[in-house]
């Protein structure tokens, strides 16, 4: 009687095991492969001529500074905001950024990455940070950063022009 019981027990112990160590084929493809999604994005941005409609730095509307400007999301990563009398250039890119300690816990973890070398008093300076996406069509690209330091919310909207 013992001898039967031990083995039962052992037999539910070893589909237990067994269980635990099955793998299912679904998990072969990355959870978090966002890379169409970056294409996408990509193919968005390199196509048309962009405006800024709303940008708001921590509660205070700052649109107005970039009123004039065209900006062209350039396909080699080249960034270009240009108000026919002042071009200033900078770089762009959208990446994977799963790591980043600074999303808004939407479920993409797709950096919308500007950076312009100018100066601190430069109002492109503001623009400078690795925004989140919180939507894009074929039209718009609407992008978020929350401040790790002060948690104040910037949001920046770009339609095509």
């Amino acid at each position: 009687m013992k001898k039967s019981f031990y083995f039962g027990m052992l037999v539910m112990l070893s589909f237990s095991l067994m269980s635990t160590t099955c793998s299912n084929d679904d998990d072969d493809a990355s959870p978090n492969d966002n890379s169409q999604q970056i294409a996408q994005i990509q193919s968005t941005a390199t196509s048309g001529l962009w405006i800024i409609t709303s940008y708001v730095d921590s509660g205070q509307d700052e649109t107005n500074d970039f009123s004039g400007y065209q900006f062209t999301f350039g396909s080699d990563g080249i960034l270009t905001a240009d108000n026919s009398s002042n071009i200033v250039t900078g770089t762009w890119s959208v990446t994977d950024d799963s790591n980043s300690n600074d999303d808004s816990g939407s479920s993409s973890d797709i950096d919308f990455n500007i950076f312009f070398s100018v100066p601190d008093t430069s109002v492109f300076e503001d623009l400078n940070d690795d925004w989140d996406i919180v939507s894009h069509t074929d039209t718009t690209i609407s992008l978020i950063d929350i401040s790790g330091g002060n948690g104040g919310t910037d949001t920046l909207l770009f339609e095509k022009n």
